[in-house]
């Protein structure tokens, strides 16, 4: 019953063979004329991913993490309200007077914001270089121009 299977059991085993020698899935994919999904369901059936993995490891093939270069930070763009950025051309931070200075203004209402493309790190530091508008003592513009710009952070960054 059900639908027939795409690749039959001498397929498989060789879209296993071949994965284990080092072929990727888009390339069996096409080679076998199925989907990509069908080549990773057939491996996964045959722990065909798993073993790969832990014969790198084994061999030496696959390299430590101290040993990688880290990765670049991803940019994000993310707009600062126009209060936050005119309290902190007061800061001291020269990559935040960068960010800033290289930011595109755009006019919201009455007031602006600055569209800073920048790592996730810069945007933190920023935020914290803000800390002093989110307090008690501030207005409540500064409050809400802080909360704003924390909530865009967790929104470019998926946690809330």
């Amino acid at each position: 019953m059900g639908r027939p299977a795409a690749l039959d059991e001498d397929k498989a085993a060789d879209v296993v063979d071949a994965y284990a020698k080092g072929a990727a899935v888009k390339v069996l994919a096409r080679r076998y004329d199925v989907a990509p999904k069908t080549i990773r369901r057939v491996l996964d059936a045959a722990g065909a991913r798993d073993a790969v993995d832990v014969l790198e490891e084994l061999d030496g093939m696959a390299t430590d993490v101290e040993e990688q270069a880290p990765e670049p930070e991803q940019p994000y763009a993310i707009d600062v309200p126009g209060l936050l950025a005119e309290y902190l051309k007061a800061t001291e931070v020269s990559e935040i007077h960068e960010a800033l200075r290289g930011g595109r203004t755009i006019r919201r209402g009455q007031g602006y914001s600055v569209r800073v493309t920048a790592p996730l790190a810069l945007h933190q530091a920023t935020l914290g270089q803000c800390a002093a508008l989110a307090g008690d003592g501030s207005t409540p513009a500064g409050r809400k121009a802080y909360r704003t710009y924390a909530d865009r952070i967790a929104a470019a960054t998926g946690k809330k």
